[in-house]
């Protein structure tokens, strides 16, 4: 399997169609890693550079992962065959299974960050995180609270400088 580099603005019709179906978030931290299922995140383009912000609930395993270190990749399944992977990864913890193998997922280390991407997805983003907050009810829209946070498990979001790009071929 061979990566070509891309532009991740060029692939950004692909990259939110996919997402919206279900996308990996990696993230690996002191010998362990971990990958979830996202259906949100942002595209963007901030302090000059391409990013992309990503959402994790406070009680995820992956939050963990994500503060002892600040990277992650997320590999998006543009190729079909995932829809399993993605409905396991997003319904089990990481604390009580190893997702990757339950999933049969293969992974391949990141070319600019530590954490890994899954192969086969077709099209990955690794990124090194810059900007990371919680969200605040008192700053929230009070529909979209009830809809989404009633239970008050706020996402933190994170935003990741985009350090490489890349589909397989």
């Amino acid at each position: 399997m061979t990566m070509k580099k891309i532009n991740a603005f060029e692939q950004g019709e692909a990259i939110l169609k996919t997402l919206s179906k279900g996308a990996f978030l990696t993230t690996a931290a002191d010998g362990k890693q971990n990958t979830m299922t996202i259906g949100w995140g942002s595209l963007g383009f901030k302090w000059g550079q391409p990013t992309f912000t990503v959402m994790v609930r406070q009680s995820r395993y992956t939050k963990e992962l994500i503060d002892a270190n600040p990277e992650f990749t997320v590999s998006f399944p543009v190729k079909e065959g995932f829809a399993q992977a993605l409905g396991l990864c997003g319904s089990k913890s990481g604390r009580d299974l190893d997702k990757f193998a339950a999933a049969g997922l293969t992974t391949k280390a990141g070319e600019t960050v530590s954490v890994p991407v899954i192969k086969g997805c077709g099209l990955h983003l690794e990124c090194k995180i810059v900007e990371h907050y919680t969200m605040a009810e008192d700053k929230f829209d009070k529909e979209l609270c009830e809809k989404w946070y009633a239970n008050k498990d706020w996402h933190t979001c994170y935003t990741g400088i985009i350090t490489a790009a890349y589909v397989e071929e």
